[in-house]
Parts: structure tokens; sequence; C-alpha cells
């Protein structure tokens, strides 16, 4: 079948923009809910809205797209389901900071016009993201983006609200929250990034009223909240107050009378024992004061300054300028002991980056349905991490769960749908009204001013996106047919975010009565690791370590970029960038494209449709030993990467792809053929086993690469013009051995074992040669082997010449003395210990010789240790420990060779 011309050099952005906009005309991304199909289903994390493409990004669609490629190859109706997020807080922020540089405040425009200032910046700003991840390659269903504002979609989030009001899981109450005062808003305890702060501890001293001239020592890191002290505690137990029941002390300013009072919450063993509590402004304090039935005084206000309760002088001031002044007032009245550094935790509002304040406020809760059922989901397996380790943190986090502040003081979101008759009272729920659909009389009504969390809405995800709650006919079809869906791919960091919430919500709203397998909201959840610098530092704009994806993309290509990424992605483990792997990706295309291109100038492909079709064109009479080897290669290959996406070993693909094609099929089949492509009777024959080694290599690179194997596949013909490679199965390793089998080919182990060997000893030849600046000329080599070894070397004298650039290969009688002779330098390979007459440096000799043996040393200590896990040799495959033995007995009789080497050049 015949292809279309290639270029000479591969031109990655032509290429990638011609394929995808074929892929959209083709609709080759629609997900079509065919039940004669196994469904494949993944659902993007929906990236903000007006975000921008960053590495992170890069990483996480990168693997959803292999995945949801892979699947599609393998015959599954399958659907990437795009989205993006309003993200309430984030997007209303960055509004505000435009509005203020316009003279504006969105308490002056009111809510209607300032929502729709949001609006009209979303559509001028959002999308961009959209484009970038289409750059990307990802392969989405772009025809069913959902937005977290699209109509359906906040009727399921209203929805989901009601249900639970009803259900007795939300309440109203006024409680302790995180309150930021930036953003002026309550924040739940996962949006607080504890970040560790130098400051000062403030050692002051209270007079106790009954005892004038005697104090109690307390030490705190806020004296700018003292004037809303309204207690001091002590343990029951600590026998240095236990006189002081019934007593007081002077609260310094304002003045006043405060009881001391006696509580387990103190701590008997730390400093003087003392604690100051303040209701109004720390959680434990506020439990302390509800125990004891404290007065509450709120001194800071919802914008972080002290307010008139704090007394004139602090009336208006920043609570971190109060703190100074506060200290200083102490010192002035002497009851300031002393101040010294110390470093403590401070928790940060994550997305306005300033300290937050506890503060009592009246806020919508939710009580968590189904944990335990959520518990179950993962610590049964119904829902599997990857990392496994992530099942510790999932489930220590719920087995600690508290109810979750959803409301938001932000009108960029979900209203929450809740009506109070006008001037009635709020906590009153008979004055109430909860609804999707608004209060039955609108004049006599007002809707509550707080809108939703945002994970209040993108905890639904899985389902909201697919039409619930309210499908019609088709829609259901569809809810029923992608859900739950399979794979979800996403950051460690939102586990209680988004992971753990998404499992709660689909066990409480989903199928209810039905197996738990059928309502978890995914299959498998994969944890990817976080992207960092070279150096291990975090990426940020602070820094500038954190590149362009489209200026990579630009420069190396959107394969390369994807190629490049995964390489370095390790399960598990945070991504170290180096730009370096990047290019190794870019080279990797045009190793490829130059591999595709020769094959081109060699003739025309035939029947290349499948495996069996090409197979047919060997000629059994003519396999040689290089055959066997490519073909049992590409056999492992095919095996290897189905192991590696069933595992989720992403980066262990690339290495295995990059292995078969660069080292065996470029490096040696497409060397030692060469010779073979001048002989016309065995042209045809070596020109099948590439096409069955670049159809199938293709196929395999396809979910990592899509452009370029798009291209190659079309220009090598090796389908229909109209046939897309994502709808060709690349097949296993057990459907190539039986097509061979069919024609009669019985993969020959020894010889593959054989073509290891020559390669062995070629590489290492030529890296001698290289080291020493000889790589272009032929030199003679001897080598000490055995019968076998010596038998293999006849038979492939020639080769080796050829390859390894020798003018001769002698059989030594004794094994070649590096060092005792200057002008030759020894060498290990598969074949024997050789000897090239080149002249040496002792002193360099040594060296490289120690480093090799170190590295070994290593080598054999991993192995042995790995030999010896009872872990390991408990659950392996046979055939798996019966292979390290092996090598382990290998390289344990290298480095006494190596040894002997060494001891040479003493």
């Amino acid at each position: 079948m015949s292809g279309t011309d290639i270029a000479k050099a591969y031109e990655s952005a032509q290429v990638e923009q011609r394929w995808y906009q074929a892929w959209l005309d083709a609709k080759a991304f629609a997900g079509v809910a065919n039940p004669a199909k196994r469904p494949f289903c993944i659902v993007i994390p929906p990236p903000n809205v007006t975000g921008v493409l960053h590495m992170g990004h890069v990483l996480n669609n990168t693997i959803q797209d292999m995945l949801v490629r892979r699947a599609r190859q393998e015959g599954k109706a399958a659907l990437w389901l795009p989205g993006t997020d309003h993200a309430g807080l984030a997007t209303q922020t960055q509004v505000e900071k435009d509005l203020r540089k316009q003279g504006l405040d969105r308490r002056k425009m009111g809510r209607e016009n300032f929502f729709q200032r949001v609006v009209e910046w979303r559509d001028k700003h959002g999308g961009i993201i959209i484009g970038q991840l289409k750059r990307l390659g990802c392969s989405c269903d772009w025809d069913r983006t959902v937005h977290t504002l699209d109509p359906a979609y906040s009727r399921a989030v209203l929805t989901a609200f009601v249900k639970l009001y009803d259900g007795g899981y939300i309440y109203r109450g006024k409680r302790m929250v995180n309150w930021c005062p930036a953003s002026q808003t309550a924040l739940s305890d996962e949006e607080v990034i504890p970040k560790a702060q130098k400051g000062s501890l403030y050692h002051m001293r209270y007079e106790i009223v009954e005892r004038p001239g005697e104090f109690i020592n307390i030490a705190t890191t806020r004296p700018e909240t003292l004037m809303g002290d309204t207690a001091v505690a002590v343990h029951p137990e600590d026998p240095r107050y236990a006189h002081l029941r019934g007593a007081h002390v002077w609260r310094p300013f304002p003045r006043a009378q405060i009881p001391i009072i006696f509580d387990t919450a103190a701590d008997k063993d730390f400093g003087s024992g003392a604690l100051k509590v303040t209701p109004a402004h720390d959680k434990v304090d506020f439990e302390i004061g509800q125990r004891h039935k404290l007065p509450i005084i709120e001194v800071i206000d919802a914008s972080g300054k002290l307010n008139e309760l704090a007394g004139e002088e602090f009336k208006g001031m920043d609570r971190f300028k109060a703190r100074k002044i506060a200290a200083e007032k102490l010192k002035e009245l002497g009851l300031l002991i002393k101040e010294e550094p110390y470093e403590n935790n401070v928790g940060f509002s994550e997305r306005a980056d300033v300290p937050i304040e506890p503060r009592l406020s009246e806020q919508w809760f939710l009580k968590y349905p189904r944990i335990e059922e959520a518990k179950t989901a993962v610590r049964e397996g119904h829902v599997k991490f990857r990392p496994e380790h992530w099942n510790k943190v999932y489930l220590n986090w719920l087995d600690k769960i508290q109810d979750w502040c959803i409301s938001r003081q932000v009108w960029w979101g979900h209203r929450i749908p809740v009506w109070y008759k006008k001037g009635a009272d709020h906590n009153d729920a008979k004055n109430r009204h909860v609804s999707v659909d608004g209060p039955p009389d609108p004049q006599n009504w007002e809707q509550d001013e707080d809108s939703l969390d945002t994970w209040a809405s993108s905890w639904l995800w899985p389902f909201g996106t697919l039409g619930w709650p309210v499908p019609d006919k088709k829609q259901a079809a569809e809810l029923d047919f992608w859900y739950p869906t399979n794979d979800l791919v996403t950051g460690p960091d939102i586990i209680f975010f988004w992971v753990a919430r998404m499992i709660i919500a689909g066990l409480e709203f989903m199928r209810p009565g039905e197996s738990m397998d059928r309502r978890i909201p995914f299959q498998n959840v994969y944890f990817t690791g976080i992207v960092r610098d070279k150096q291990g530092r975090k990426m940020s704009k602070t820094l500038g370590n954190s590149p362009d994806p489209i200026e990579l993309m630009d420069k190396y290509g959107a394969d390369g970029l994807r190629f490049g990424t995964m390489s370095s992605a390790s399960q598990g483990n945070d991504v170290l960038f180096d730009e370096t792997n990047v290019e190794l990706g870019r080279n990797f295309c045009n190793k490829l494209w130059n591999a595709a291109r020769f094959r081109q100038m060699q003739g025309p492909t035939e029947n290349n449709e499948s495996i069996a079709a090409i197979v047919a064109r060997l000629n059994p009479a003519q396999v040689d030993a290089d055959d066997h080897a490519i073909l049992g290669r590409l056999v492992e290959t095919l095996d290897a990467i189905a192991r590696d996406f069933a595992q989720y070993e992403f980066n262990t693909a690339t290495q295995n792809l990059y292995a078969f094609f660069w080292g065996d099929f470029c490096d040696w089949y497409l060397e030692v053929a060469k010779s073979r492509l001048t002989d016309e009777s065995a042209k045809g024959h070596v020109l099948a086993v590439q096409d069955l080694c670049l159809r199938q290599f293709l196929l395999l690179l396809h979910p990592f690469m899509p452009f370029i194997t798009e291209e190659l596949w079309h220009g090598l013909g090796y389908g229909p013009t109209t046939q897309l490679i994502q709808s060709v199965n690349p097949d296993t390793g057990a459907s190539l051995r039986a097509a061979l089998a069919g024609r009669g080919l019985q993969l020959d182990a020894t010889a593959i074992v054989e073509t290891a060997s020559l390669r062995d000893f070629v590489s290492k030849t030529r890296a001698v040669k290289a080291q020493r600046n000889q790589a272009a000329n032929r030199l003679p080599i001897s080598i000490q082997a055995s019968r076998e070894q010596q038998e293999i070397i006849q038979r492939h004298r020639d080769k080796l010449l050829r390859l390894a650039g020798a003018t001769e290969i002698n059989f030594a009688a004794e094994a070649p003395q590096s060092g005792a002779d200057i002008s030759a330098v020894s060498y290990i390979t598969a074949l024997g210990t050789a000897a090239i007459s080149i002249q040496v440096d002792k002193a360099a000799e040594k060296i490289r010789l120690s480093k090799e043996l170190e590295q070994l040393d290593k080598v054999i200590a991993n192995s042995e240790a790995k030999l010896s896990n009872e872990a390991f040799t408990a659950k392996a495959p046979a055939n798996v420990i019966e292979g390290a033995r092996k090598q382990l007995a290998e390289n344990q009789a290298k480095r006494e060779e190596l040894r002997r080497l060494l001891a040479a050049l003493q």
C-alpha cells in the first residue's frame, strides 16, 4: 500500500496543526456510547477557566491523553470529557484587583452588576488554556466541554445542596472558622496552608487580683489579642495554681478582672502552664470558653483591623502593627518579661497568601455523609490509588474529618439556594425556604448572600458533567454507560479538596441501593508528582524557574515535550524538569523520522494492514539471527508496554520504547541489515521485517507521540488513507508469536542471546575507541574467549570486523594484561575479555577500571539485597527470580575479571 512522500526534515509545527484539525474534522475524539464496546471514560480535572498552561498541566494531561488514546486503540468506546472551573475566590480576587485600578468597588456596583463584570472578564480572558491543551495534542471530546457555572451543571450543584439539607447534613451555625482578611471570606481547613514563620514569643505577666504584687506568667505569640482575653486557664492537676481556685487576674488593657479557670486544655508541662484565653480569636480558646461559659469579645474585625472593643488607641489599627504596639505598652507597664525569637507554623490563605484569622462567623456547614463507605471504597480496592501509599493518607484524613464550611462570602459562584422571610430570624429553620427553583413568593423572601465553596461544585464532576440529576432519556443512557469513570489523574495536593469528596459524593448521590462498584466515581486514581526544577525547587514565577510550555513546543514540538516530560516522570516521585529531556524527545522524533524516511527510500510498502499481512511477506528460509533478535525484542516490547500501561509505569514505558527503537532497531538491526538490502533476493524479506517493526512501533508510540506517529503511519502507507492510527490495535507479543508460528517461524532464543552478545562486544569496543579518539581508525583486537564464545565470533567475524571497526580479531591463549603492555587497553565483553592496541595511560586506566568496579559493586549489592528480600521472592514470578539470579552470577564473574585487570596495573 503506497504512502505519501516523507519530507527530508520533520517540521513539527506544520504536522501538528494539520493533523489536529484533521482529527477534529473527523470527530476522532467523540465519545460514543456504544453498548457493543467496553466503555472507557476520564473526566479532566477542570483547570481554572482563566488559567494558562504550566508544566503540571503538561504532565497531568499528557498522561490522560495517553490513557484515552491507548483505550481507543484497544477498541474501547472512549470518552475524555473536558471542562473548566469558575474558580470562585481566585477569579473574583483577580477581577476586584482590576476594578480597584479603575477606582471601582464591587459593593458599590451591586451583586448583579459585579457578576456580569466577572462574566465579561471570564469570556475575554477565559478559554486560553483550552487552546493550549489542543496544542499539546489532548484528544478531549471538546463538543462536551462543561463549565461549572453552566446552567445544567449549576442545577446539579444546587440539587446536591437541597438533597443534603433535606437529609440533615447541611446546617447553619456560628462557629470558629478560618477567615481570610484579604478576601474577607471563610475558608475550609484544606484551604489553609501552614507556613513556618519567624516571629517572637512574648513572655508577659498578669497580676493576681486577690494577691497584689503576685503575678501569673504567660507566653503568647499574639499580644494584639489580649484585649479580648476573658480568662486565664491552668491545668486542674498543676500544683502551682491549686491555691488560686476562684481567683482572678487583671487584664492589662482595657483593664478588667478576668477569672482564673481550670481546664485540661492548658499544658502544665509547657512553660508556666498558664494560657491566656481569647474565645473570639482562637479555636482552642473558643472551645474552652464554651465549656466555662466565658464571654466572647471580638477585637479584630473582618478586614484584620482592631475595633473599638480593643480600646481607642488600637481602633482601626492593622493587626500586625497592633502586635508591636501592644508589646510596647506591656513593656511600659512593666508587664513584659522578655521577647525572644520564635519559629512556628502559621496558617495562610491559599489564594490571598496572608495569615488567616480564627473568627466566629455565621456560616453553612456540611456534615459529611458516607464516611465509612468512603473508607471501605479505598481500603477494599474498589477505588485503587497509585501509588498505594496515598491510601494511608486518605484514610487518616477521613478518620479525623471535620464538618466542611461550604459557604463563602463571594459573589462569583453558585449562590446558596436558601431564602429567608423578610425581617425574620435567619437562624430559625421555619423562616427558610430551601429550593433549586427559588422561593414560593418572590415578594416576601430574600436570598442568602453567600456562595458555595468552589469545591462544593467540583466534587460532583464525575456525574454532574454527564447530566445528573435530571438527564433526559439520551443523557440517562449516557450517564449509565460512562459512569463510573475509569481513571482519574490528579495531584496529591488535592486528595482532600477533591478526590476524597468526589468519592463521598458518588456514594451519596449515585445509584442508591446498588453495589459500591456501581456508585464510586472512578476505579483508579493516578497521583502525579510535583514538577520541580532540576535543583528540586518548586516552580514559581518568583524564582524564574517555570518554563513556558508553549515556548517549549515552539522549540521542540508537542511530541518532544510530551515524551521528554514522561521520560522523567516515575510513578510516585516528583518530576525534576530538565529541558535536556525535552531535547531528547525532539531528537527521538528526528531519529524516528529519519528511520521511516530510510525505509521509504528502499522501495514502496506492500500489504501492511495487519501483523498477519506483513508476516506473510517474510521468507522463513532467509530468517537469520538478527531477524530472530529484532523480532524477539519486538515481542518483548509489545508485552512490556502492555504491562507498563496496566501498572501505570509510564516513564518505564518511555524507556522501553526508546531502548527498542534507538538501540535494537536503529543502532543494530538497520546497520547489520544494510548489506542484505543490496541482495535483491533478500531485500523483500528484510523490508518486511522493517515494516513489521516500524508499524508496530508506531502503534505503541502513538499515545506518547500522537502527531509524528499519525504522519508516518500515513507516510509509510500502513493503513488506508481514511484510517486513523488510533483505530488500530498494537496487538500483543502473543499475537505476534502466533502469527510467526503460522508462517513456520519459531523465535530462536539462542540466536537472540547470541545477537545480544555481539551487540555488547561492538558497543563496548566502539566506546573504548571513542574514549581514546580512535573511533575512525580500524585497529586489531585480541580476545580471550571460551570455545563457545570463539564459535560465535567465527560465525560472525565479518560482521564484527565491520561494525567494531577492527582490522582483525585474534584469540589469545591467556587473558590480555591491561597495563602490562602500555600499548593495549583491556575491557570485558559478553564474548570475552578483549584488548585493543592503543597507547595506554596506566593511571587513567586504573581510574576507569576502579570506577567501573565501584559501580558494579553497587549493582551486585542491590541484586543481593533484592534476592534476599522475602517480599520480592514470595511475589515475583519464578522466571523473574531466575533471571535475577542469573544476572547476579554474571555480574559477580565480571567483577572477578575487573579485579584481575586492576591487579595487573599494580
